[in-house]
């Protein structure tokens, strides 16, 4: 048998991806797993921020929030933030966690309640990881 290793296509990662998913549901068999995406559009229906998410069994995991340059501060991250909290409450998660860079927003998450678990410095270099948690009791 010969084994390569190549860079998967978008299909290839998503077969890794609910195989992984496939293989969780066998050892918790109550889990379950939704991706949850969000996006704000403007009056010329193009997108001006988002949020990519997933429940995965109790929780909420955001994986992106991003707001175009030009609407920041208007409160759309805010917006988008709630919203996310809202669904996960909805579908009964105990809590959400992130991650974001120092140079991007951990003052704007720690404002909504969010608290640092985890902090990797030099990730990129000169900067910090966080990784967040907020309980949704």
């Amino acid at each position: 048998m010969s084994i390569k290793i190549i860079n998967g296509t978008n299909d290839e990662a998503n077969y890794v991806r609910n195989k992984l998913i496939e293989f969780n549901s066998k050892q918790v068999p109550n889990g379950t797993y939704e991706e949850i995406n969000l996006c704000l559009k403007d009056d010329k229906d193009e997108i001006i921020a988002g949020l990519n998410s997933a429940i995965c069994w109790n929780w909420m995991e955001i994986d992106i929030l991003w707001v175009e340059d030009d609407h920041r501060g208007q409160g759309f991250g805010r917006r988008l933030l709630e919203e996310a909290e809202r669904i996960a409450r909805a579908k009964n998660c105990s809590f959400i966690k992130l991650n974001t860079f120092s140079f991007q927003a951990p003052v704007f998450y720690k404002k909504y309640g969010y608290y640092e678990m985890a902090v990797i410095d030099n990730a990129p270099l000169g900067n910090k990881h966080y990784y967040y948690k907020k309980d949704l009791n």
